[in-house]
């Protein structure tokens, strides 16, 4: 599998992320910088990854379990918010 560039991978990250905004509120951060943050911050981690574990497959349960555990993560975030009303509607 070939990885994906810099640009490309922001792309789909806009893309998804158009699909589900995310409510950055009143954060005192621009939206663009922390896409390409976490992106650059990704990329980097592949590469490392790929040179410690060759096996692709192995690489993408890898994958999956980490979104899992954010996913999970992010929904229990949003329920505390929810219940504390810190979160609208």
């Amino acid at each position: 599998m070939e990885m994906l560039s810099r640009e490309n991978l922001l792309c789909l990250v806009e893309d998804v992320e158009a699909e589900d905004p995310i409510d950055y509120a009143d954060l005192p951060f621009d939206e663009r910088n922390l896409r390409e943050l976490i992106v650059d911050s990704l990329l980097e981690r592949e590469l490392l990854f790929r040179a410690e574990e060759p096996d692709q497959s192995r690489r993408m349960l890898v994958y999956l379990a980490a979104t899992a555990r954010l996913t999970l993560e992010n929904m229990v975030l949003h329920a505390r918010l929810l219940r504390t009303g810190s979160e609208p509607d």
